[in-house]
């Protein structure tokens, strides 16, 4: 059995990370014990002669993030949070993977000090990193200078085979390469196995080639010789103009005598007899979660040294904030992301009652937020023009340009939607644009937003099929449901202007991610009854023609209001008494108290929801007889004109079908409608 080729004493320190990770799995009869037994050379030398970071303030500012994509080997980390000193009990390890524990099988955000993203699904860390460095690098062109360099941090991460085989890190690191992020580097764990057996029964490339053609640095090196590794480390941290990616060789399962190498220690306990081996060959004689006090002592000491850099940071952070009061100033409101005063006025001064696209609204309310809030940054992928998500008189952001405000995220929406998150988990607002139908590309994403609470937006634009001729392809019919079954995530469609400033708002205070849903087609500037109450769109649903006893409730979303309005009218005009509402935001609607929804919704009136998308929820809204008139195909090429006749959305289509269940409503509240009658 190979040795790693450092001292007696980093050997011990090594597995007693091996084996604090070995006995959590076999406690728990779960986890995945051999990437920690591979990679524990690696992440030793990381953790105590790199890495940066502060354990009695796990938050600082310029600690450098560590990204373990590789979320399967979570004890890898809880090891080495708790031998660093966080807070973090052996308690916390003996509870892995169980109910209401702090270290659950996978990383999650929040769960821990020092779990700097929720990681698992495989390349989606990878991505977070990438994020992390690019907002680093445009923290440090905004506040560095004058003898001072308050962002100076760079990102750390371990990726695996399966990060690697997941086309988000293609994407990924295709953007970090050109845009030169040298404050990125990542451990490749190497090992050669993946649960179905050897990597080579489905992964063939050259990978250091691939890396190096997108732009990296590439150093190849034994995963498990100190020095290797150490000497790595260094030559990537002097490497400012490029990411770099280290291959280490590693042997997954490392020390177990009948499972190094195997498929059998990727993913499950290596059973009692297995661990008893192992022990004995790493000649590791203590017993289970158990640390010795020479271990201990040389982490302390380890810690205590490595501090140096957060104290002459904090000292050099206290005269900086007293000889720059308006950059210090600065800093604190991009730290604690603050909303400035009267931010809805601000927003509704740009709208007018002027008919156009919610895209182009939004696209002016973004360049008042922009102007007002340095921590909202983003970008389209390849679709600015179209997203209207492009700010005016702001620079792009390149290679060693990062003062700009418009990051052009390529056709990368997968990889848009984990960078996001990367920047979100650095502080900033940031927004990623794209069509709603490519909405799809990102979920993931999007769902690990939510998870972890984090304040991201997304445009999504061109929300219907009234996108027209570009066809069904591109026309979004099932996305708005899948969003709003994701938990956690706001889903805003605005009916007109006043509607966009106000979603606007709602996700810029969000204490979690938000989707704005705008139109490509012109909008009627819809009558609001009175003057307009931000306060309406932030219940998520409102009475936007009141009716105190009507036949019917026209509800709507986005393009459909105005829809519902001229529906209304003609429905009037044959002796119908009807209520129309505006429903921006079913999740909030949802959350109002009881008293109020009904209001809305009168329980026993019928409702008729009217939106060009599938249905899924709606019935949970209402207490008595419900329709919805919406699609149940896919759409069609044609001018959006042509398709609303054809799909049914006039105000004659919706009017007659109105009329046709008023006309056969049952006792249980639902007509039968012919079949091809429903599109």
């Amino acid at each position: 059995m190979k040795r790693p080729k450092s001292q007696s004493l980093d050997r011990h320190c090594v597995n007693a990370i091996r084996f604090l990770a070995v006995d959590a799995v076999e406690e728990a009869k779960s986890g995945h014990p051999g990437m920690p037994m591979g990679m524990a050379d690696c992440a030793y030398i990381l953790w105590t002669r790199h890495l940066r970071y502060m354990p009695s303030d796990p938050m600082w500012p310029d600690r450098d993030r560590f990204v373990l994509s590789a979320g399967h080997g979570s004890m890898l980390l809880y090891a080495l949070l708790y031998l660093c000193g966080f807070d973090v009990s052996m308690d916390d390890l003996r509870q892995f993977r169980q109910w209401g524990s702090r270290t659950p099988g996978h990383p999650e955000y929040g769960s821990l000090p020092g779990v700097e993203t929720t990681t698992g699904p495989l390349g989606q860390g990878f991505a977070n990193g990438v994020g992390m460095a690019l907002a680093a690098k445009i923290k440090a062109e905004m506040f560095n200078g004058g003898g001072f360099q308050p962002v100076s941090y760079r990102i750390y991460g371990i990726v695996s085979d399966g990060d690697l085989m997941e086309g988000i890190s293609a994407e990924a690191a295709s953007l970090a390469g050109h845009l030169g992020l040298g404050n990125l580097i990542y451990i490749y764990d190497n090992n050669k196995i993946t649960i179905e057996g050897a990597a080579d029964l489905a992964f063939s490339e050259d990978v250091s080639g691939r890396f190096r053609a997108c732009g990296w640095q590439t150093i190849e090196i034994d995963g498990h010789d100190h020095n290797q590794i150490d000497q790595a480390l260094t030559i990537a941290a002097q490497k400012t103009q490029r990411p770099t990616l280290i291959i280490a060789s590693t042997h997954i399962g490392y020390g177990s005598p009948g499972k190094q190498d195997s498929a059998d220690s990727h993913g499950a306990p290596l059973g009692f007899e297995e661990v008893s081996l192992s022990r004995q060959n790493l000649q590791w004689k203590e017993p289970p979660f158990s640390v010795p006090s020479n271990v201990r002592r040389h982490f302390k000491e380890i810690v205590s040294k490595r501090s140096t850099h957060y104290t002459e940071w904090t000292r050099a952070m206290n005269e900086w904030r007293k000889s720059s009061p308006d950059l210090s100033e600065k800093w604190d409101r991009f730290e604690n992301r603050s909303m400035p005063a009267g931010l809805i006025d601000s927003f509704l001064k740009v709208v007018s009652e002027e008919d156009l696209p919610t895209r182009a609204w939004s696209g002016k309310i973004l360049q008042t937020a922009s102007s007002l809030l340095p921590v909202l940054i983003g970008g389209s992928a390849d679709l600015g023009p179209s997203n209207n998500s492009l700010i005016k008189g702001s620079a792009s952001i390149k290679k060693d340009t990062f003062s700009g405000k418009n990051i052009h995220f390529g056709i990368r929406e997968h990889a848009m939607g984990g960078i996001l998150n990367g920047m979100a988990l650095s502080g900033m607002i940031p927004y990623g644009a794209t069509f709603l139908v490519f909405s799809d590309y990102m979920r993931p994403a999007i769902r690990l937003a939510a998870l972890m609470k984090l304040r991201v937006i997304y445009l999504f634009t061109h929300d219907s099929l009234f996108l027209g001729e570009d066809g069904p392809t591109h026309q979004p019919v099932e996305h708005l449901a899948a969003l709003r079954i994701i938990p956690g995530l706001t889903v805003f469609r605005p009916a007109d202007g006043l509607e966009t400033a106000a979603a606007w708002v709602e996700a810029l205070e969000n204490r979690g991610p938000t989707a704005l849903i705008l139109t490509r087609q012109k909008v009627t500037a819809v009558n609001h009854p009175g003057t307009f109450r931000p306060d309406w769109v932030r219940r998520g649903g409102y009475i936007l023609k009141t009716e105190t006893a009507p036949d019917i409730i026209l509800a709507a979303s986005g393009s459909e209001v105005a829809l519902c309005l001229d529906a209304c009218s003609q429905l009037e005009k044959k002796g119908r008494k009807v209520r129309v509402v505006s429903m921006p935001c079913r999740e909030r609607f949802e959350r109002q108290e009881a008293e109020y929804r009904r209001s809305v919704l009168t329980p026993g009136i019928p409702v008729m929801i009217v939106e060009a998308a599938k249905d899924h929820g709606w019935k949970e809204l209402t207490e008595g007889p419900m329709l919805f008139h919406g699609m149940r195909r896919f759409g069609a090429s044609a001018p959006y004109t042509i398709l609303a006749g054809k799909f049914g959305f006039t105000a004659e289509a919706v009017a007659d079908r109105a009329e046709e269940w008023l006309d056969g409503v049952t006792g249980e509240g639902l007509v039968s409608i012919p079949e091809g009658s429903r599109l």
